[in-house]
């Protein structure tokens, strides 16, 4: 005969089963997550896993049935082994690669035949060990996602282990079942991991450190935007453009608008008829007073507005430095910084991850509208050479920027009627040619006519050329999308642009831009607005937690004091306003205050004693029925359930997997044991008999209970 005990512990044995095995699938699955948004495994190794791991989901949830023996696993192991070199010397070419690839097929392998304690214990460090690998690999917030997961996993894995542990111990049942089990379960999981969290936020930000300190990059992972060193060709920046990955994060200082912005990170010079580029780069060496970049000298003369931000640049694969208009004063506090022949600012090396600069800067006003400069900027001749050089090109191009440019009497004017008809006779896509050209400006210009904003601004500077007009192809960045959120302006890849430079007798370089604008721009979403949110979370994670050093644990202590100062100052604001409070309250509650008391006595004994006494009278009006012999089949549940209430009252209450039978045997004192026995015989004869005849037996039973309770 099957003990109760044993036969409870065989029914909620399963559900805590199943639990512990989604909690470990969990597991490695965080891990896995938190190496894969890292960015550093392939495709194939993501998908790979992935299909992994969804089988193994299937095969708890039972609806894939899957057998590997551990001979079978064994062979496929050994087999992949062998297979390494051949991964190593042919597929990866590196070894790092290749390991990863070893690592998470025998990860994969264990958690498709993890069957004993030990083949648990072994996923568990797997998931330990992906989790440590993606914290050396990854600094970005997605971790701490990843790393929420993982402790939550751990607690729901840890717990229902344990609980999996002492069900295989048992020897006896507790009186309280798994009702509610799972939900129970993962309340006090999400619990403990909140707790978790939030302790050890606490000692995160008491402590200062450094970014080098607190984590390590083995490789770089950063973004190449082609055009910030000396050349680009022909539909390079086209193809960044596709990418939306940040790449600068930039807060301006000032109350109004700052408009379209052009973050300048470079100008390129000479064109061969497919790229542009700057044969012989020349670096002028920059002096700086105390951390600071002297002033321009170029922007002297010149009117406009100023404005002051600051720049944090996140995984750019480039050492310039972009400035909206003309920096007059920069706080760089970096010792190697020179200037090219074309204005630009660039670093001695590539900066590291969240480098960021101050800038004040000059936005000119346009020629038309500006003060005329004095002095007045000269062009010598060995520059005017320069910005003229074409090479050998359709003679199609110079005869259409004449018929572009007719009834123009001055460069400028010559200029903007370039500008309005490239924007307005041409159209917009980012979409590259199908196959390689060998004149890809004439294509644009006289077959496709459209493109993007590499082809606007080379056929604008090569016509401007061709009419004696000094002109030079500039690079960088839009002015990119405002997130309220963190009050940053958001620079994406797809945000790179170029446009013209053109030089004006009596004013110096002009801005051009002949591109039109999208006709297709990304609309603004739900999923739009939740990158807002997400970038924002990045944005404090990169700032507070990677960059969080002394500087910034005093720049938090300021904060924390000032809001605490501001609150005493508030308080004090508003103590006159409070004791004029008190006194109307005070005069309404001696007129008023007795009633609303009885009142509220009064909601809350509706509330709280009405429904029960309710009951009572039901209850007490159906056990008159019983006693007078006039009970139904129904009365039966009605008595029976009354009968385990007043066995809850003295601590004995019956599991949901108990039957009436096996709950009436377990009871361990003699005489409850046995008026139990006679209520569940004869309320088995009442509910499924039919015998209401036996009905006042069982109101006899309750009363004879309620007595050997007092």
């Amino acid at each position: 005969m099957v003990r109760p005990e044993a036969s409870a512990g065989s029914r909620g044995r399963p559900s805590v089963e199943r639990f512990f095995q989604f909690s470990l699938l969990g597991l490695v699955a965080s891990g896995y997550l938190a190496v894969a948004g890292s960015g550093y495994l392939d495709v194939p190794t993501v998908v790979l896993t992935a299909l992994g791991l969804l089988l193994r989901g299937l095969s708890i949830c039972g609806w894939v049935r899957l057998d590997l023996s551990e001979r079978a696993a064994t062979l496929a192991t050994l087999a992949y082994i062998a297979f390494f070199p051949v991964d190593y010397f042919l597929l990866s070419h590196e070894f790092l690669p290749a390991t990863v690839h070893l690592v998470f097929f025998l990860a994969v392998m264990k958690i498709l035949t993890a069957r004993s304690n030990r083949d648990y214990l072994y996923t568990a460090v797997i998931a330990f060990l992906e989790l440590l690998a993606a914290a050396i690999l990854s600094i970005n917030f997605n971790f701490f996602l990843c790393l929420t997961l993982y402790l939550f996993f751990a607690m729901a894995a840890l717990t229902s282990g344990e609980i999996r542990r002492s069900i295989d111990r048992a020897t006896t049942t507790a009186r309280g079942g798994l009702r509610r089990f799972h939900p129970r379960l993962a309340a006090l999981t999400v619990a403990v991991t909140l707790g978790i969290l939030a302790l050890t936020a606490g000692l995160f930000f008491l402590l200062p450190r450094t970014a080098d300190a607190a984590f390590a990059r083995l490789i770089s992972h950063r973004i190449f935007i082609p055009g910030f060193s000396n050349q680009v060709t022909l539909g390079e920046i086209g193809e960044i453009k596709t990418s939306s990955r940040p790449v600068m994060h930039i807060q301006i200082f000032s109350r109004e608008s700052p408009g379209a912005l052009k973050w300048r990170g470079g100008a390129l010079t000479e064109f061969d008829g497919k790229r542009w580029f700057n044969a012989n780069p020349v670096k002028l060496p920059v002096s700086l007073q105390n951390g600071y970049l002297a002033a321009d000298s170029s922007a002297y003369g010149h009117s406009g507005r100023f404005i002051n931000y600051r720049v944090d640049v996140d995984a750019l694969d480039s050492d310039a430095l972009f400035f909206a208009g003309i920096p007059e004063r920069v706080d760089l506090r970096y010792p190697d910084l020179y200037r090219t022949e074309t204005g630009c600012l660039r670093l001695q090396q590539i900066p590291p991850q969240g480098f960021q600069y101050s800038a004040s800067s000059l936005l000119p006003d346009p020629p038309e509208s500006a003060r005329i400069p004095y002095p007045p900027p000269v062009l010598r001749l060995a520059e005017r050479a320069q910005y003229l050089q074409l090479p050998s090109l359709d003679p199609r191009i110079p005869s259409l920027a004449r018929a572009m440019t007719g009834g123009a009497a001055t460069d400028l004017e010559r200029a903007r009627a370039l500008e309005r008809r490239l924007r307005g006779d041409y159209g917009y896509t980012l979409l590259l040619p199908a196959r390689e050209l060998a004149d890809p400006l004439s294509y644009f210009l006289f077959v496709r006519k459209k493109g993007h904003c590499e082809y606007f601004a080379s056929a604008l500077a090569v016509m401007l050329r061709t009419l004696g007009i000094p002109a030079r192809l500039a690079t960088g960045f839009q002015s990119g999308l405002y997130n309220p959120i963190s009050d940053l302006w958001l620079v994406r890849a797809s945000d790179a642009h170029s446009w013209v430079e053109a030089w004006i007798p009596g004013y110096g370089w002009t801005t051009f831009d002949p591109t039109p604008p999208d006709p297709n721009p990304p609309a603004f979403t739900l999923f739009s607005t939740l990158g807002l949110y997400l970038d924002a979370a990045e944005t404090f994670w990169q700032r507070w937690v990677v960059g969080y050093d002394p500087g910034r644990q005093g720049t938090l202590a300021y904060q924390v004091e000032r809001v605490s100062r501001l609150g005493l100052r508030w308080f004090d604001a508003i103590s006159g306003a409070r004791s004029q409070w008190d006194a109307r309250a005070g005069a309404w509650f001696r007129r008023f205050g007795v009633r609303l008391l009885w009142v509220l006595l009064a909601a809350f004994w509706i509330w709280a004693v009405v429904p029960r006494l309710v009951r009572l009278l039901r209850m007490h009006h159906r056990v008159r029925r019983v006693r007078r012999g006039q009970a139904s089949v129904a009365d039966a549940t009605l008595l029976y359930e009354r009968m385990l209430h007043l066995l809850k009252r003295r601590g004995y209450q019956k599991p949901a997997w108990f039957t009436p039978a096996e709950f009436a045997s377990s009871l361990a004192p003699a005489p409850l044991r046995m008026a139990v026995d006679e209520f569940t015989a004869t309320y088995n004869a009442l509910r499924f008999g039919g015998r209401t005849e036996v009905a006042p037996r069982l109101s006899l039973l309750l009363d004879e209970l309620e007595r050997q309770k007092r």
